[in-house]
């Protein structure tokens, strides 16, 4: 279960009419070049400036045409959130419809999919444009819950004249992301939004509770899909001489013929029929089978060791692992966090202990039981490529760094240089 720190808007005790004055103030301040009454909370003031670089008009924003029903609805099923959605509704509904709320859901893109909720405020979001079909990201409407959200990747509460574009100054809204659990990529996002006059506090805590559950619900349905795989896997697996695995197309197990237990893989991106290399497992052969895929080990060179990981972190929301070895080449996806945990290790070849990970990562040496987990996952995903005691990439491996030209993913309390191309 995630854990991120939830920022309020408001902060706790202000009037929010007063504070709502002090934004506005702030807000043109800020458009104006003048010197700010106050200073905007850090993650809106780095929306604003995104903005500024943008050139988005603060008045209109930037006009976007919505899809058609037909698009909607295709982009609905290809979401993977429709599996989230009676818990979203049965926890925000109600709530939305007490308090003078729309209830929103939004794919990775930000695209509108689903709206819900008071009559009253659906025909406010209307006039403004928010409906199902349109894109809700900072480039079309500047700065707001959901767009900041998925940019930030972290729940967002925004209120008044936090918003970047004046017409959304009427507005508070609160988003939570919703994560795939089995990869964890970025699905979209939850949002409850309404007239700034309702702004509270536990709206941006109920989002992000509720969107806890969605999650869960949907790692249940992936148990459940992968119980059927289970069931269909094994009369497949009795077949099969030798060492194999059935898994799911993202490369979680399903059930093993030879092998220890494992929970997951990391299959090549764009996984296709042939031999792979895959870590602790050596040199494969892969096979569709309904579902998945059908992973048999082969029994020649499978000691042999990979040669060269390039870590990319050039894009932060795109961050990657790519190993070639002697039977092929694979890559593999990284989460934010992650990829600063491999990023430390490539710049410290020697390895670092679990403390200092913690120090490097959240500056705080005494986190190693979150330092010690996330090094688990990695391992059990990884395998030989990552060793232990002190945890470092392995001794044989050549590892490339691809950093941007601005630093971009930037470690406050690492004594890892800051990211750059060499």
């Amino acid at each position: 279960m995630r854990q991120e720190h939830l920022e309020a808007a408001v902060p706790v005790g202000a009037d929010p009419r007063r504070y709502a004055r002090v934004l506005a103030r702030v807000h043109e301040a800020a458009l104006s070049g003048a010197s700010p009454p106050a200073e905007p909370r850090a993650v809106i003031g780095a929306s604003w400036q995104r903005m500024r670089r943008l050139g988005l008009d603060p008045d209109h924003g930037r006009d976007g045409r919505p899809l058609s029903t037909e698009d909607v609805e295709a982009r609905r099923r290809a979401s993977g959130l429709a599996d989230a959605l009676p818990i979203l509704r049965s926890g925000l509904i109600s709530v939305a419809e007490e308090a003078a709320h729309i209830m929103v859901v939004v794919d990775g893109d930000a695209c509108v999919l689903w709206r819900e909720g008071s009559n009253a405020v659906r025909h406010r979001a209307d006039r403004l444009g928010f409906t199902e079909g349109v894109s809700w990201d900072e480039n079309h409407v500047g700065t707001n819950a959901i767009g900041t959200a998925l940019v930030a990747r972290r729940p967002m509460q925004v209120y008044s004249a936090e918003h970047y574009v004046r017409s959304h100054h009427a507005w508070t809204c609160a988003a939570a992301p919703l994560h795939d659990p089995r990869d964890g990529r970025l699905l979209g996002v939850v949002d409850l939004s309404g007239p700034a006059a309702t702004v509270h506090a536990t709206t941006l805590a109920l989002v992000d509770a509720v969107a806890k559950l969605a999650e869960s619900q949907l790692r249940n349905a992936h148990l459940a899909e992968l119980e059927r795989l289970r069931a269909a896997a094994l009369p497949v697996l009795s077949k099969v001489p030798g060492r194999a695995m059935v898994t799911d197309e993202h490369g979680w197990v399903a059930a093993v013929s030879g092998l220890a237990p494992l929970d997951r893989v990391p299959l090549p991106r764009g996984c296709a029929p042939g031999e792979a290399w895959l870590p602790s497992l050596g040199t494969c052969l892969v096979e569709p089978v309904p579902g998945g895929w059908l992973v048999r080990v082969t029994e020649h060179d499978t000691e042999r060791g990979t040669t060269r990981a390039v870590l990319d972190v050039r894009s932060p929301r795109d961050c990657t692992l790519t190993v070639a070895g002697p039977s092929g080449t694979w890559s593999y996806p990284l989460s934010p966090r992650h990829a600063e945990m491999l990023y430390v290790l490539a710049c410290h070849r020697d390895g670092r202990s679990a403390a200092e990970l913690a120090l490097d990562l959240f500056g705080d040496a005494e986190r190693t039981v979150t330092v010690r987990a996330e090094m688990s996952r990695l391992r059990r995903r990884l395998g030989t490529i990552l060793a232990r005691r002190p945890y470092r990439f392995a001794d044989d491996l050549e590892v490339v760094l691809e950093r941007p030209e601005a630093p971009e993913l930037v470690l406050p309390h690492s004594t890892a240089p800051a990211l750059r191309n060499p």
